[in-house]
């Protein structure tokens, strides 16, 4: 389905737009099918949410997580049933998890710094298909990552007493997931991709 909608797509933007080049193309490409799965995989999330009475905790989980995320990027399934699971496991396990634990004080600030000291080490984490070969670009991310996540620690430790914090700190924890290296290499994808590019180009 996937395959047939980017298809159509890219086949369609090709007779409207006919002196796009092909690197162009791929970019919009890419973009379409970041767009499809994030659409597909929301209306998934969301069904299985709501079965399981967490919704209002994926919501805010996702929110938070995403608003990192434009920063800090981070890895890409290689197959939608990978991505699937990841974001169950990542969204509506932890949704459970803040909806039924009462989670301390010291863990949840000690949990959001250690997330906010990787977010400085790793942040931002390109893809084999979006590699960030711009070292400006690399250093605005990193940056902006840094500065995000730093208010979500402030936060937290201000207002540790608002469940909101606790869905925030669990979207600083799946974002932190994304760009670590060990979850790249568990999943056998490359890791710091701008590196097997000529920094020429930046």
């Amino acid at each position: 389905m996937r395959k047939k909608f980017l298809k159509y797509s890219i086949s369609t933007i090709k007779k409207k737009y006919p002196n796009y080049s092909e690197e162009k193309l791929e970019e919009i490409e890419y973009g379409i099918e970041a767009l499809y799965i994030t659409f597909t995989k929301t209306i998934v999330i969301a069904l299985i949410s709501l079965f399981l009475g967490v919704i209002k905790e994926v919501f805010w989980i996702l929110i938070f997580y995403n608003i990192l995320r434009t920063t800090s990027f981070g890895m890409h399934a290689k197959t939608s049933l990978q991505c699937y699971i990841i974001s169950t496991i990542l969204f509506v396990g932890l949704a459970i998890v803040s909806k039924y634990l009462d989670i301390n004080i010291y863990l949840k600030v000690f949990i959001s710094i250690v997330c906010f000291i990787h977010i400085i080490i790793f942040a931002p984490a390109d893809t084999y298909k979006r590699p960030l070969i711009n070292k400006k670009k690399r250093i605005i991310y990193k940056f902006s990552s840094i500065v995000i996540s730093l208010i979500y620690v402030v936060l937290i430790i201000i207002y540790h007493k608002s469940m909101m914090t606790t869905y925030m700190m669990f979207g600083l924890v799946d974002a932190t997931l994304m760009i670590h290296p060990l979850i790249y290499r568990m999943f056998q994808l490359p890791y710091n991709n701008y590196k097997t590019y000529n920094e020429s180009y930046s």
